[in-house]
């Protein structure tokens, strides 16, 4: 991102190259320091604040104490139920959880449904287990995400790295043409600086523009958009916005249904003030939601009743 109200995310300069990547350092890279402008942006402060809040109610809710563990589990099932929505694939959180639990198993034929499903589920999943690398070594954790994510989905050749040259994505045709695979690369250069300066930046703002990033620009074959929902929640979790793992961030994106999230990220792409704007309003309300929907969670877990009353 060159300018604050600028979507894109380009690498830093070479005579930049070697400076401290924090955002409190002296030089920053132009994508970090974009990133950093965001929160000047009418209302953004507001926004910010309010989605502290509501993660910190979350954070000393009754139903977590001694309970997170189990309460981030089912956030992990419930997210990836929300995630494979929006992806156009339904599936009963029950039939999920049943699953995971070893008291069903998955078909050996899938429908195409349950083979989204299973993918998403893999990227949520794998969540827990990039933590500690999403913020330190981005594209380690990316290519594992990656990886669950599409597995089945694209020759195993095309797992867990970007798009070469000539090689194409279809995905997303509401947001108009993928990026050229070298563009692409660039742009994720910019995702990895940012990443790499979370805890100098606000983290709402990281997540926001790192996931915009991977949809838009759609740096793999598929599975982009996957990808981009877990990364969320990895880089939610690991910068210490909801360090319980109980927001359901996926859920907090489809909260206002599919149309609504594609809209917010087609509008981020103009990659002007208005549109940025947008999309970070957008997520500024997943959190709340997915704030909410972890006290959900958590009192399930407090209740020992997972399922919601019928």
């Amino acid at each position: 991102m060159s300018e604050p109200t600028s979507a894109h995310l380009t690498p830093e300069s070479r005579a930049e190259k070697g400076a401290a990547t924090g955002a409190t350092s002296r030089q920053l890279s132009g994508s970090v320091a974009a990133v950093a402008r965001l929160a000047e942006l009418p209302g953004v402060p507001d926004q910010l604040e309010a989605a502290r809040e509501a993660c910190t109610r979350l954070r000393w809710h009754e139903g977590l104490r001694r309970r997170i563990p189990e309460a981030a589990a089912e956030s992990r099932v419930r997210g990836a139920v929300a995630s494979a929505e929006l992806e156009g694939a339904r599936m009963p959180l029950a039939a999920v959880r049943e699953v995971l639990t070893g008291s069903a198993t998955w078909s050996p034929a899938p429908d195409p449904v349950e083979r989204v499903v299973r993918g998403v589920l893999g990227a949520t999943l794998e969540t827990e287990h990039v933590e500690g690398l999403v913020l330190r070594s981005p594209l380690q954790a990316l290519a594992r995400l990656h990886t669950v994510a599409s597995a089945g989905a694209v020759p195993d050749s095309a797992l867990g790295r970007p798009r070469l040259p000539g090689e194409d994505c279809e995905e997303l045709p509401d947001l108009g043409p993928a990026p050229s695979a070298a563009v692409a690369a660039e742009r994720l250069r910019g995702v990895v600086e940012v990443l790499v300066a979370t805890p100098g930046l606000p983290v709402l703002l990281v997540a926001a523009v790192v996931h915009a990033e991977l949809v838009t620009v759609r740096p793999f074959v598929r599975g982009n958009a996957v990808v981009a929902r877990a990364l969320d929640r990895a880089v939610t979790r690991a910068g210490g916005l909801d360090p319980t793992g109980v927001a359901v961030t996926e859920a907090g994106h489809g909260a206002e249904g599919a149309a609504a999230y594609v809209g917010a990220l087609a509008a981020y792409g103009r990659g002007d003030a208005a549109g940025v704007g947008l999309w970070l309003g957008h997520c500024a309300a997943a959190v709340r939601a997915a704030a909410a929907e972890g006290e959900a969670v958590a009192a399930a877990v407090r209740a020992g009743r997972l399922d919601p009353p019928r």
